[in-house]
């Protein structure tokens, strides 16, 4: 796939990140990466970014992240494409870049470099050297230490042709309509915050009518149905999904850094399709939240 296609594909309909499947040891299990995929793969996704955050990227080895991007290739060709992430310091996320464009990916995710502080030009350079790395095409995620401005990014667009996406994960909205604004249909735009349906509606006036689902690992016909009522101004079901699951969850969530990645692996487990536990330096939930957490699903009825 050529980046026109990969940018093609991020305006075409909802995305989501895959958890990625430990065993009870925290290995990768991938017997059980598979099965996931071929659950989710037909419910419609256009694209499922394997590796990504909700993966769990940042606590995968430079041995492990091969084997999972290829398997997630294998699984889900001619089904849906699959975009991986990669990230952290500028020659592993070459790597990464490399590994994934060699099994097949449709493309990559940059996720922020980690640890320090960067400025302008060090960041340009760091995503420069990524572009230039692989032929296929290039989402930057900007979040975290790795934000970039409307100039910077119009630069680094101009230098490099495969960079085709732009992923906000900040939730800046005057830093996103100027990146808007700025760059207008030289670029695919995405919304990513965690829990990005909250904030769905809002992105969508701001020209980003497309983002990426992380409860779709778990109640992905819910998540396909709030997909389809941003998509039609249907305020009315938005709404009711917001009142009746987001907003709640969204409380069960913030009560401990990290959970935004372990309350979807509590969802998967309790819909009957566990991914084993999160890694350190996440904690899985307590006892008596993932009970909170089945009341709500239980209330949307089945998947």
């Amino acid at each position: 796939m050529n980046p026109q296609e990969l940018k093609s594909i991020m305006g075409s309909g909802l995305l989501s990140f895959p958890l990625t499947d430990f065993d009870g040891e925290g290995n990768f299990n991938r017997a059980g990466y598979i099965r996931r995929l071929e659950w989710l793969g037909p419910y419609g996704a256009s694209a499922l970014f394997a590796a990504g955050g909700t993966g769990e990227f940042f606590s995968l080895t430079g041995e492990e992240y091969p084997d999972i991007i290829k398997t997630a290739v294998d699984t889900c060709r001619g089904v849906v494409p699959i975009i991986a992430g990669a990230g952290g310091p500028t020659r592993f996320a070459i790597q990464c870049a490399q590994a994934a464009e060699k099994a097949g990916a449709h493309g990559i995710l940059l996720l922020p470099h980690y640890l320090t502080e960067a400025g302008q030009e060090g960041l340009a350079a760091h995503i420069e050297a990524v572009c230039r790395s692989v032929k296929f095409g290039v989402i930057v995620y900007n979040r975290a230490n790795s934000r970039l401005l409307p100039d910077t990014l119009a630069r680094l667009a101009e230098r490099n042709a495969n960079l085709v996406g732009f992923k906000d994960g900040v939730g800046d909205i005057e830093l996103m309509n100027s990146v808007y604004m700025k760059m207008g249909e030289r670029l695919a735009y995405l919304g990513g915050l965690p829990t990005a349906e909250v904030y769905a509606a809002a992105y969508k006036a701001l020209g980003t009518p497309v983002y990426s689902s992380a409860v779709f690992n778990f109640i992905p016909r819910t998540a396909m149905d709030f997909y389809k009522a941003v998509a039609a101004d249907d305020q009315a079901t938005q709404h009711r999904l917001l009142r009746e699951f987001f907003m709640p969850y969204l409380e069960l969530r913030n009560r401990m850094p990290g959970y935004a990645v372990s309350i979807v692996k509590a969802g998967a487990r309790l819909v009957g399709h566990d991914a084993g536990p999160v890694r350190p330096p996440l904690t899985d939930l307590k006892d008596d939240e993932v009970q909170m957490l089945k009341a709500l699903i239980d209330k949307l009825g089945p998947q």
